[in-house]
């Protein structure tokens, strides 16, 4: 035993007379653990990802909440995960919290769910806090695989299906994902085919987005490409003519006589417009004539407006 005075060696001589010793328990104290874990391996920790941290049961003694399955994203809120199921957007589970007060939509929700046989499960509010990334999720989020991009083509044939001329969004370096759900309602509303993404530089699908364009997402599909001026160019040998979108344009959005022909709409990034590259490669660069003050319009916003114009100039002519 530590301390024990009967053991050779275990009195030690000092200045202060003779000492009983801790029988190595101060020597084994002065010795590393080893290495501090990592964050997502430490259970106490906000990043945590090894469980569900409070361990909430799952409904009936089922499962417990998982954290954030590797490479799955959650859409939180009510009115968002009830467009997700209602567009019958892919899901792997579904997480309402504990005792949560159950109005008409949490009804529906969960009758959706259940048409579709998604697992359900409970978490308390913190675990919902933590699945979501703090989000306002107001009891309810939806687990979602990663998004299956689109390809070019399969945006053209989507077009060539309903026998009208492509109506594409391409975006140069949006990096804010409530300008690409945005975006995505405006391109629902006014018959665009499909967006286009860049993969570097550039916001991609996310919970987000998927929040912000409140069912559009599930309707309009997303091509993700490597590099978006390569693209435009391989556009532009299949006839389809690239129109820029930015404040200093040659035509205004009330003059788009390209509209009635396959489009694609280069829309800038927040604050900067085009780049040089897209700028260069447009058939034609658009602004929209602004009487106010205001310099520049949000993206998404001016997206809309020359989405709306292409709209009237299809309508026109009977190609929408």
């Amino acid at each position: 035993m530590a301390g024990n005075s009967s053991r050779r060696g275990a009195v030690r001589k000092g200045k202060k007379g003779a000492t009983v010793g801790s029988g190595g328990v101060r020597r084994r104290g002065l010795e590393g653990k080893g290495p501090t874990p990592k964050a997502e391996e430490r259970p106490n920790h906000k990043k945590y990802s090894g469980g569900s941290g409070s361990g909430a049961a799952g409904r009936r003694g089922g499962p417990k909440a998982k954290g954030k399955a590797p490479g799955s994203d959650q859409v939180a809120g009510r009115n968002a995960v009830l467009e997700a199921l209602r567009e019958e957007i892919p899901a792997t589970q579904l997480t309402l919290m504990v005792r949560i007060d159950a109005d008409e939509r949490v009804r529906e929700i969960m009758r959706l769910a259940a048409a579709r046989a998604l697992p359900v499960v409970e978490a308390t509010r913190t675990d919902l806090d933590r699945m979501t990334d703090h989000s306002v999720h107001q009891g309810v989020a939806l687990t979602i695989p990663p998004y299956e991009y689109a390809e070019v083509d399969e945006l053209l044939e989507i077009a060539a299906d309903r026998f009208e001329p492509p109506l594409l969004v391409a975006l140069d370096g949006i990096t804010d994902p409530r300008n690409l759900g945005a975006i995505l309602r405006s391109a629902d509303a006014f018959g665009a085919h499909g967006v286009i993404l860049p993969e570097r530089r550039s916001v991609s699908m996310t919970a987000s987005v998927w929040k912000v364009a409140a069912g559009a997402a599930g309707r309009v599909r997303v091509a993700q490409v490597t590099n978006l001026n390569r693209t435009l160019a391989a556009l532009k040998e299949q006839d389809v003519f690239v129109l820029g979108l930015d404040a200093d344009g040659d035509v205004t959005s009330r003059e788009l006589e390209l509209g009635t022909q396959p489009t694609v709409l280069v829309v800038g990034a927040e604050g900067k417009g085009l780049s040089r590259l897209a700028r260069e490669t447009s058939d034609q660069v658009v602004s929209i004539p602004m009487a106010g003050r205001s310099e520049s319009l949000n993206a998404s916003v001016a997206a809309a407006i020359a989405l709306y114009e292409i709209s009237g100039v299809r309508d026109q002519h009977g190609l929408a």
